[in-house]
């Protein structure tokens, strides 16, 4: 048979189906028409229109399903086969029963014809709104029925703005009965995530340029939590934006727009590809917040969705300023006559209502209650108007000494209680109380005579020590009074324990910051070999600190109270004039020249102030720049222009730079190719395993191989036994640091040391 023949008689055959099809569809056309003439109880809306066609045969169970029913629903004709099961797998699950049972109660003759609405499952995997109609067809014989034939008209523009209208009405019925504005916030985000399927919605509240988070039922509470408490700014996403513009802020693209740089690593694991946000503003136009409108592809709004963005701002607006209005009518109305602050009353409201927070959101705060030390005798001794003048004086001290989300009152007498929110660890309430009783103890002058005061402090965190405000109180109250049984004029935490290590914290603090003003610190050196001379090349330069109290403190532990405090600049100013100068004595006494290699700190690395310090030290000390190598940790090599400049810039001074630790962090290798990089050294977590785990040997060799290929020094870390120098002498390595050679020692050894020719 030739191809022209086949093409023909399939043409035919398909000719024939859509006749049958029509015919059908005809017919029952046909049948509804005459029953609605009949005077049956069946009308369609004419705005409606009949849709598409179902016809039901009761005995065969057969079910034909017009083709415009089915591009109703997405599909082809020759698509969904014609039985009932096709009806059953496409009605929405919670639909199904209900509707299931109107049929039964129609066909038993409880009514005259059938009508419901459901929601039926499109073939893009959404779901529409249908109202579904039918009649029976009756026997002539028995006058039973013997099918169902109806029709499915699409209501879900209707049925959206009908939940959608049902949905506003919740909302104002909810602010108007003084509801949560948490759980309006919820409802508002709600709403509009209903109308537009796959979009999230935040709202975000803004206290004293401090987002917080107000409300997101849909997005990732890891998202949330790493949002709430940023300070906006002209660059700090769509919402931080906004609020600080005022203007609303459309972000299409969440991985590519500047406004994102800092942190969309929060939004874009959890498939956060697009922002709109609008600002959210009082009736007379002060920002109060923001509306963020989420989207997981890459997406800018119609005509439609930034009206209703504008709206869902305009309403969250409402909840807002009726929030603000509360809480100044609150201050005023709670407010302690005396010293200003926020009396008893409002202190235990405001506690109340931070505890159901908190509660909500899992967030912790800390509780500190204080009292004066021998308020009594003031009183006693120099007059009540001198003891008003006392509480004066420390209200306005403490009132200094808080940040501003934190919450301040007096509850009676010479007490004091203070609410520190936001906690990142339970030594923030520490620090706070620090401030408080340094602020408190200044001497001042009572009626002509000079005083110096003192307070005592108890610390409780919520949930730790208390889930409701008696609880919480209490809890506090106890720690106060241990506080002065262990000598007044300090702070106790609820945990005898947090007290131990909250003091020896601040202690570390203070004289850490003692002995770099100071130069206490001191410096000790380990070798590095040449693999094959076994000569020593070069030398770490590695500080240390003894404190006659604290004893020796790990270089881990007062590392990273430098940064915690700011002092790390000082620190890597000494370390970095130090060691050049022990460099440059060294070879002035005649030793041969060795590398001096130094650890700069990451919080370092990138401020604007490291090379003209390293600049500075090269002039001072005269020390030869290719005889400094600085090691920065692996995450540094990183390809942004921050990096790439520093990188480049040390380069131009003939600086050595190093990768300390290779593999144990996270290096991007593409951006090896934009950054020089002179020397890479093996951390010692791969040493320790080299002669024992061959995953680990296999590694090891990997990066030796990639080193040299890339032009690399490299260098083992963390050398103990004779038998793992074999192994990375065997693979190759350029050099050795570790104690098999070397413990760090102080610099008289090192001499001796670099007067030997060989070392190893």
């Amino acid at each position: 048979m030739s191809e022209n023949r086949k093409e023909e008689l399939n043409l035919r055959t398909e000719l024939i189906r859509l006749q049958k099809e029509l015919e059908i569809e005809r017919k029952c056309n046909e049948q509804l028409s005459e029953l609605v003439k009949n005077g049956e109880r069946f009308v369609f809306s004419s705005a409606e229109g009949i849709g598409g066609l179902w016809d039901w045969n009761l005995n065969t169970n057969h079910v034909y399903y017009s083709p415009r029913w089915k591009s109703m629903l997405g599909y082809k004709e020759n698509e969904l086969a014609s039985n009932l099961d096709t009806w059953k797998t496409l009605v929405h699950p919670d639909d199904k029963g209900n509707t299931l049972a109107a049929v039964e109660h129609f066909l038993a003759g409880d009514s005259d014809y059938f009508e419901i609405d459901l929601r039926m499952r499109h073939k893009n995997g959404t779901y529409i709104y249908i109202r579904s109609r039918g009649l029976y067809v009756k026997s002539d014989t028995d006058n039973r029925p013997t099918r169902l034939i109806g029709s499915h008209v699409d209501i879900s523009t209707q049925k959206k703005a009908e939940l959608f209208e049902q949905q506003h009405n919740k909302i104002l019925e909810m602010i108007a009965k003084g509801d949560l504005a948490a759980d309006i916030y919820n409802e508002i985000a709600h709403m509009y995530e209903e109308k537009y399927p796959g979009m999230r919605c935040s709202l975000l509240e803004l206290d004293n340029n401090i987002l917080l988070h107000g409300g997101a039922p849909s997005l990732p509470k890891a998202y949330c939590d790493a949002v709430n408490g940023l300070v906006n700014g002209p660059d700090v996403g769509s919402c931080g934006t906004s609020t600080y513009t005022g203007k609303r802020v459309i972000v299409e693209d969440i991985a590519t727009d500047r406004k994102w740089k800092n942190i969309k690593q929060f939004a874009l694991p959890h498939g956060m590809r697009s922002c709109w946000s609008e600002p959210i503003k009082n009736s007379q136009g002060k920002v109060l917040g923001a509306l963020g409108m989420y989207y997981d592809f890459p997406a800018l709004p119609d005509e439609q969705q930034s009206n209703d963005l504008l709206s869902a701002a305009r309403l969250a607006g409402i909840i807002m300023e009726r929030e603000q209005n509360q809480k100044r009518i609150l201050d005023l109305a709670y407010v302690d006559e005396l010293t200003g602050l926020s009396s008893r009353m409002y202190f235990f409201l405001n506690l109340e209502e931070l505890i159901k927070t908190s509660r909500r959101y899992q967030r912790r705060f800390s509780l500190l209650y204080l009292d004066l030390d021998n308020f009594k005798t003031i009183n006693d001794s120099f007059g009540h108007a001198a003891g008003d003048a006392l509480l004066i004086e420390v209200a306005n001290r403490l009132n200094s000494t808080r940040r501003d989300v934190d919450f301040i009152a007096r509850l009676s007498g010479d007490e004091f209680c203070i609410i520190v929110k936001n906690l990142d660890d339970d030594c923030d309430g520490a620090n706070v109380a620090q401030r408080c009783l340094a602020a408190v103890s200044a001497p001042l002058y009572l009626l002509g005579r000079k005083y110096t005061p003192s307070c005592s402090i108890g610390i409780a965190h919520y949930p730790d020590n208390g889930k409701n405000h008696q609880e919480l109180v209490k809890a506090a109250d106890t720690a106060l009074y241990a506080a002065k049984e262990l000598g007044r004029n300090r702070y106790a935490f609820y945990s005898p324990r947090l007290t131990e290590l909250a003091e020896y914290r601040l202690k570390v603090e203070q004289y850490l910051r003692e002995a770099i003003e100071k130069e206490e610190l001191s410096l000790v050196y380990q070798p590095q070999i040449d693999i094959v001379t076994g000569k020593v090349t070069g030398v770490e330069a590695l500080c240390r600190w003894y404190h006659s109290e604290l004893g020796q403190v790990s270089p881990c532990e007062f590392i990273a109270t430098a940064e915690r405090i700011g002092m790390i600049k000082a620190l890597t100013e000494w370390v970095l004039k130090t060691a050049c100068k022990q460099a440059v004595n060294w070879l002035t006494l005649g030793f041969p020249a060795i590398r001096m290699a130094i650890n700069v700190s990451p919080t370092h690395f990138l401020d604007n102030d490291l090379v003209p310090l390293v600049e500075k030290v090269i002039a001072e000390t005269a020390i030869d720049p290719n005889s400094l190598k600085l090691e920065v940790t692996e995450g540094l090599v990183q390809t942004h222009d921050d990096n790439v400049s520093v990188f480049h810039n040390l380069n131009a001074l003939g600086i050595k730079l190093a990768i300390d630790d290779f593999g144990k962090g996270y290096s991007s290798f593409s951006s090896l190719k934009h950054i020089k990089i002179d020397c890479m050294k093996i951390d010692k977590y791969f040493v320790d395993d080299i002669s024992s785990d061959e995953k680990t040997y296999l590694l090891i060799r990997s990066m030796v191989e990639m080193g040299h290929n890339l032009g690399f020094e490299v260098i083992a870390e963390g050398i103990e036994t004779q038998e793992q120098f074999n192994i990375i002498k065997e693979l190759g390595c350029d050099g050795a640091q570790g104690y098999l050679f070397s413990k760090p020692v102080g610099s008289s050894v090192i001499a001796q040391l670099l007067s030997n020719e060989q070392y190893h």
